[in-house]
């Protein structure tokens, strides 16, 4: 294990708790940003990593900053990656736009129209499947829908049909919707069933409200509004290593954090479950 180069006082410190661990170098730039619910154990299985070794030469000391529970450690997590762009994370960078896919009525039936986060609000408009980094993504997920459910690429909008129909019929892929040889409202069906599994929710509440988690009598309120995270109010000043206090978390947040940002994907995927299966405890924001 490579620690000599290390501050020990800074290993010495690590807690058993939820939260992030930051490894610092020469570089005002962090060197990696990370999450656990425990964090000590967590760092330390990052300097028994071989393949990590070279990240941990380049390490002088490690801080942290606790959280209450998994999910602010998470929310946390993806923001200060983000913000703070360390140089070992490769996941959880921002995209600046993301695809969706919906389905519009055509005479002829249900054509799939692949929408941007730059036109379309991704939290608030229904009926939306799928979010992608690229256009190219979200045709890649249309084929490979195709392929599995049956359907026709030539109605998906991928390739154009000649007078025998798309190649998928005559490789027996398409079950000859293009050619009249299936009827398209079960065409149809089968698209929109295929779609639904992937379907985006649309934010359940008129506005912000908090997240609650616990940990004994410390209390933090996770502010959300449209599936973005924006902040943290805490019930007592955050224990965390010496270190510039985090910009992150804080003891109140200001009205204007109220107001919804655009859709973020990461933390769309953090709180999608708990929120939509009434597992977290939410209050309207305060």
């Amino acid at each position: 294990m490579l620690t000599h180069q290390i501050d020990p006082d800074s290993l010495a410190a690590l807690p058993r708790g939820a939260g992030v661990y930051i490894f610092r170098g020469d570089s005002p730039l962090p060197l990696y940003i990370g999450k656990s619910v425990d964090i000590r154990s967590r760092v330390m299985s990052h300097l028994r990593a071989p393949d990590e070794a070279r990240m941990v030469a380049q390490t002088r000391r490690i801080d942290f900053i606790e959280t209450a529970g998994e999910m602010g450690a998470l929310l946390l997590e993806s923001r200060m990656i983000k913000t703070d762009n360390p140089l070992f994370n490769q996941r959880l960078r921002r995209i600046r736009s993301l695809c969706s896919i919906r389905l519009v009525q055509s005479p002829a039936g249900l054509v799939p129209e692949v929408v941007d986060s730059k036109l379309v609000n991704l939290g608030t408009t229904p009926a939306l499947y799928g979010l992608f980094a690229s256009p190219h993504a979200a045709a890649a997920k249309l084929k490979a829908l195709a392929e599995q459910h049956s359907l026709c690429l030539s109605v998906l909008g991928l390739e154009k049909a000649g007078q025998r129909g798309c190649f998928g019929v005559q490789i027996k892929t398409c079950l000859g919707v293009c050619v009249g040889q299936e009827d398209r409202g079960i065409h149809d069906a089968r698209l929109f069933s295929a779609l639904c599994d992937s379907q985006v929710e649309v934010w359940p509440f008129a506005g912000a409200v908090d997240v609650v988690e616990t940990s004994g009598t410390w209390v933090q309120r996770h502010r959300v509004n449209n599936w973005c995270y924006l902040g943290t109010q805490c019930s007592r000043s955050l224990p965390s290593s010496p270190s510039p206090p985090s910009p992150h978390f804080g003891q109140a947040l200001a009205l204007s954090d109220a107001a919804p940002r655009e859709f973020d994907l990461d933390s769309y995927k953090i709180l999608v479950r708990p929120i939509m299966l009434k597992t977290a405890v939410v209050e309207p924001a305060r």
